[in-house]
Formats: C-alpha cells, structure tokens, sequence
C-alpha cells in the first residue's frame, strides 16, 4: 500500500469515527434529557429514529452521487452538516429541536459512512480491503462504542458538553479532510496503481436491473442480515442506559465506564485481529459465531442479578456485533468489483431500516415492561444466526 493510500484510509478513519461518536454521544445522557424534559421512551426512541429515517432516505441517492461527481465533496459536505447537527442539539431544550438535529445528523451520516466505505473500496486490492474494511468497521463501531462513554464522562460538567466539544470536533475534522484526502484527479491514479477497476464519473444510475441483481441469491441472505443485526444493535443500545439504570441501578458514570470498555475491546478485535479472524475462520463462521455469542449475551443480560454479570454480558453482546458489521459489508465488497457506491448505500438503507425500527419498538416495549424488548432483540439475533447456514462462502455478483 503506498504512502498516499495509506494516509486517504488514515483521514477516512478519523472521519467514520467522529461521526459515529456523534451518533451515541446521546445514549449515556438519555436518562437525564429524558427525567429533566418528562419524555418517554417513545420519544426518545422516536428521535433516535429519525436519524435513521434521514440514513434510509439519503444512502443510496449519496451513493450514486458519489459515483458520478466523486467521494471527496460528499465527505466534506457531510461532515459540516454533522457539525452543524451537533450545534443545534447543544443550543436546545426542545424536543422537536432535538429531532431536527437527529435528522441531519441522520443525512451527515449517510454521506459519510458509505461514501468511506466505497472510497476505501476503490482505493484498495482486494487482498487489502479485508484489513482496511475492518479498519473503518473499526472507527464505525469504535464511534458507536465510545460516544456513549465520552458522552458520559462529559455529560459531568453539563448534558450539553458532549455535543458543543463534538461540534468543535467535526470543523476540524472537515477541515483536515479538505486538506489532506487526495484530489478527485489523484484518487483515480491511486485506484489504478492499486490495480483496481477504474472509477466511473460518468453518468452512473442506478438501473432497476442492477438493484434487482443486489437483492438476488447470495446477496439476498447478507443484505437480510444487515437488516437483522442492526435492529438488534441499535433495539439493544438506545435503551441500554434506561435499563440498566432502571433495573440495575447504573448511574451515568458506571454507564460511562461500561461502554468505553466495550469500546476499548471491540476497537482491538477489529483493528487487530479481524483479519486474522476472517483468515482463519471465514467471514462466514465469524458471523455465525458471532450472532449466537450476541444472542446469548442479550439472554444473559435479562437473566442477570448483579452489575459485574451485566458487564461481562455487555462486553459480548457488543464485541460480536462489531465482528459481524465488518465480516458482512467484507463479503458484499469481495462479491463484485465495480459498483462499490451503490452496494454500499445499499448496506446502509438497511442499517437505517432497522435503526428505525429498533429505538422506536424498543422505546415503546420498554414504557410497558423493561425486559420484553431484550426479548425480541434475542430472538432476532437468533434467527440471524441460523440463516447464516444459508451463505456461500465464495460468490461473484455482477452490477
């Protein structure tokens, strides 16, 4: 890998990673917002949905877009409405404030997340794009993980802290973005010493036929499992600090401290053993193992009587999930060689599609009983786990 891919995959790091704090850094404070404004859970579900419905809207237009004028622009331009989304949480005590926040911070999303994805893919071998995919998957899930224990470490000085210090955070972030990823120009030079198909600027629409060939055989059953696993993640994690201070006690602090060690583990297993996992078992197995492990965490939490059970749990539920993100969107970009733009904002509309879900039946189901929505989580992730006896190992889609 040359000096110039190597520091494009630094810079696309750093931004997956901050935009993806900026997605949890509420998780820790929801209590607070929650007990000081006299919401619901619905409510709070309901505006950590809308976020996702912007994600479900905007992904697969972006991805398309950044197929046709090029990454860089859509990278820039949605890391300053990231900024400007946690400028507007920061300045409100209104709840509909708050869900327009989410929404653009949902948008900001949308172009970041796929548009990294996609660029690293253009970038890289595909002997490399395990490695650099886990990378990303790594400040994807590492942001997910330890935004909630920023949040709550800063939520000490004030609740609004975390999202004026995340603002701040996402200037400098587009600013260094603008900087130092190469041009439009240098990308295509760097795509083709990479020995990687050219990248299309031409107009590039997405074609009925083309989405048609995305949702058949071995992609059906991946795409279905996208869905899956992130309903199970985000139902899991957006009432995580109600339960666990409801049920168990947590405070904010405790609540902070549990999930930046969840954060320090998931970081470690994806940026440094995910390839040697995948080269060992096959993304396959690892997804496999990986939703059981989840699903069996998710049980363990509802049958636990102590803080230390439920810490423990905790650390399993979130390492699994951030093994199978990485270990499905690696098989969806080895499946086919162009049309990476596409695929990956086909990957996540789906993430989005179960991120609405999740917080809003989670919310509501939480209002009526505090374990039910642990339930169905489990039962979800179960299901997914038996489906992964449906996936090939080795399979080619053409685009």
């Amino acid at each position: 890998m040359s000096v110039k891919v190597r520091n494009a995959i630094i810079v696309l790091i750093f931004g997956n990673f901050l935009v993806c704090i900026g997605m949890s850094l509420i998780f820790p404070v929801m209590p607070f917002i929650k007990n000081e404004l006299h919401l619901s859970a619905t409510d709070m579900g309901i505006m950590n949905s809308l976020f996702a419905f912007a994600q479900l809207i905007a992904s697969p237009i972006v991805g398309q877009i950044s197929d046709r004028i090029g990454r860089k622009p859509v990278l820039v331009w949605g890391l300053g409405l990231y900024m400007i989304s946690e400028i507007l949480f920061a300045a409100t005590n209104w709840l509909w404030m708050f869900d327009i926040s989410r929404t653009i911070g949902g948008l900001s999303a949308a172009m970041v997340v796929p548009t990294t994805n996609a660029l690293a893919a253009d970038l890289t071998t595909p002997r490399q794009r395990a490695r650099v995919i886990g990378l990303l998957s790594a400040a994807f899930s590492g942001g997910l993980i330890l935004g909630p224990g920023i949040g709550g470490f800063l939520a000490k000085i004030d609740y609004k802290t975390p999202f004026w210090c995340a603002a701040v955070l996402g200037l400098l972030s587009m600013i260094s973005l603008q900087a130092m990823l190469p041009s439009e120009k240098e990308i295509e030079s760097i795509a083709k010493d990479s020995i990687v198909p050219p990248i299309s600027k031409g107009p590039s629409r997405a074609t009925w036929k083309q989405t048609k060939r995305l949702f058949s055989g071995p992609m059906k059953i991946l795409f279905l499992l996208i869905l899956i696993s992130s309903f199970g993640l985000v139902g899991f994690e957006s009432i995580y600090s109600l339960y666990v201070n409801e049920v168990f006690g947590f405070t904010i602090g405790n609540i902070a401290l549990v999930l930046t060690l969840n954060g320090l583990l998931s970081l470690m297993f994806q940026a440094l053993l995910f390839d040697r996992l995948v080269t060992w078992l096959t993304e396959k197995r690892l997804t496999r193992y990986c939703f059981f492990l989840a699903a069996a965490g998710t049980v363990w939490i509802i049958l636990a009587h102590s803080k230390l059970e439920v810490i423990i749990a905790t650390l399993i539920v979130f390492t699994s999930y951030d093994l199978i993100r990485p270990a499905i969107t690696t098989l969806l970009t080895k499946a086919s060689a162009t049309g990476q733009g596409l695929i990956n904002g086909v990957n996540m509309s789906l993430t989005s599609v179960g991120n609405i879900i999740g917080p809003i039946m989670s919310g509501a189901l939480l209002d009526m009983n505090y374990h039910v929505p642990y339930v169905i989580v489990a039962a979800f992730l179960a299901l997914s786990w038996l489906r992964t006896y449906m996936v090939k190992d080795h399979f080619t889609v053409t685009i």
